[in-house]
């Protein structure tokens, strides 16, 4: 796995998020300021909730980009059988109906997927239940989490 190129395919779809952020926010900004979005009286808000959306909006560039300095700053860490699991690795799970899901430990951006090499990766965090518990743990090592009631139980096959 170069995951020097899976790093570079991450950051892409980052900096298409953001873009996709700025376009947003533009348009946004466009229908809170525009002339026929002037309030005729006290009861005409559709200025002041283009306004809210406007700011919602620039929030979220502002956070696409933090996403974007940060993953940048990642370092490219390769990982061997005997490396206990940490930020930047690449991590395949195993289920007990032996589905297999590949993840990417990152600080930031978690719930992103990705497509590379034809492998469909999710970004977690250390901050989300299943990052938390994967921190520091080995190749062969199983885990149990409990989501919405429900416990799951995975194997570690691999970390790259």
């Amino acid at each position: 796995m170069d995951k020097e190129l899976l790093h570079k395919k991450i950051l892409a779809e980052l900096n298409a998020l953001h873009q996709d952020a700025i376009e947003a926010a533009m348009q946004a900004y466009k229908t809170a300021t525009h002339e026929e979005n002037v309030a005729d009286n006290k009861y005409d808000t559709l200025g002041l909730e283009a306004s809210y959306l406007a700011q919602g909006q620039a929030k979220r560039v502002a956070e696409c980009e933090a996403n974007l300095s940060v993953f940048s700053d990642l370092k490219i860490t390769h990982f061997t059988r005997k490396s206990p699991v940490a930020l930047g690795a690449l991590i395949y799970l195993v289920d007990d109906q032996g589905v297999q899901q590949i993840l990417f430990l990152a600080p930031v951006s978690g719930g992103l997927k990705i497509v590379f090499s034809e492998l469909k990766i999710t970004i977690i965090t250390p901050s989300a239940p299943l990052g938390k518990k994967l921190i520091g743990c080995y190749v062969g090592d199983e885990i149990t989490i409990e989501l919405a009631g429900q416990k799951s139980n995975f194997e570690i096959s691999a970390v790259y």
